[in-house]
């Protein structure tokens, strides 16, 4: 019965991190993921970053039938009722925007939604959730925030440092995103996040997506039921309309990919004593195909339906519909 509601559901995941082709495209499709924010830069510069763009364009002229580029809630919709992917590009990196605040509204017309403060380390935005020491949101930063709010891109804080989390939170005119942490309550990682902020983010109507990255979950022999049951207590904490799903999926690379998600340019691959390997998911979730596993385990976990329904998708597109526009929209 589940299975059958579960078919006709806008499912939306804050974000994935693929190799992308029509492969794993097809995977989403099987776990009838209807929208994904897709990560499109990381370390990248503005440059590398627009040939990035140009691919996804690329891929989707080249598969119709399967995805679409949406912008904005209305075209995610219409993509859904006619059987189509809907991608929304995102940085995990402010990266592409070098340091001219202006490149934020130059990408929002090229189709990029989405935009993660900091990845790992700090830049000129901010901190983030590997530095010793956290600066906070800096000049720069709050200037960046300002134009994502104006333009109608979405802020978000997965890989950002708390004290720039709660700068940003409080900086930004509009809710904000957590695409893909989970509460360190559940597992202590520098990448999961204090009640603090997660708290902050959702007294301000934001949403955090539930992530199921082996490294934030506590590694491959977490159960669906552990995971479930904390996404359970986290919409007992915060209310339901705040917690959403991140899967972090990261289909189709080598190990080389990893390598340069650790290193980047900032620091030589010798520099890390731990030779960089994708870590080993959990055998109930090993990619979005098995996306349907997942809402099986949140009814398991006590979860009614619109909760459930609020969780795999509509609490990111209630969001959405509250930033992805302009502020002379709004």
């Amino acid at each position: 019965m589940t299975a059958l509601r579960y078919e006709d559901w806008l499912v939306v995941d804050g974000l994935q991190i693929n190799n992308w082709d029509r492969g794993v495209l097809e995977q989403l499709r099987t776990g009838g993921v209807g929208a994904v924010n897709a990560t499109c830069a990381v370390w990248e510069g503005p440059a590398e970053t627009l040939r990035a763009v140009g691919a996804w364009c690329r891929l989707a002229a080249a598969n119709p039938d399967l995805v679409t580029l949406a912008d904005g809630v209305d075209e995610i919709r219409r993509a859904h009722d006619d059987g189509r992917i809907a991608v929304l590009l995102g940085f995990q990196n402010t990266s592409p925007f070098g340091d001219d605040f202006r490149l934020v509204e130059v990408f929002r017309r090229l189709g990029v939604q989405v935009a993660q403060l900091t990845y790992n380390i700090q830049n000129l935005v901010g901190g983030a959730c590997y530095d010793p020491h956290d600066s906070g949101l800096t000049r720069f930063g709050r200037h960046v925030v300002a134009e994502m709010n104006r333009v109608g891109m979405m802020v978000d804080l997965s890989h950002v440092g708390d004290r720039t989390c709660l700068d940003a939170i409080d900086a930004s005119a509009v809710p904000v995103s957590i695409t893909h942490s989970n509460p360190r309550w559940f597992f202590d990682n520098p990448r999961n996040k204090p009640t603090e902020v997660i708290r902050a983010l959702a007294d301000r109507g934001g949403v955090i997506g539930c992530c199921l990255y082996p490294n934030v979950i506590g590694g491959e022999r977490t159960t669906r039921d552990q995971f479930c049951a904390m996404v359970a207590r986290l919409v007992d904490e915060i209310g339901p309309e705040h917690v959403a799903v991140g899967s972090d999926c990261t289909q189709n690379w080598s190990e080389e990919f990893v390598a340069w998600l650790r290193n980047g340019r900032w620091q030589p691959p010798e520099a890390n004593p731990v030779v960089p390997k994708w870590p080993e998911w959990p055998e109930w979730f090993s990619g979005p195909a098995d996306f349907p596993v997942l809402a099986e385990g949140l009814f398991d976990a006590g979860l009614d339906e619109k909760a459930v329904r609020g969780v795999l998708g509509e609490n990111w597109m209630r969001l959405f519909a509250d930033v992805l526009v302009p502020e002379s929209d709004r």
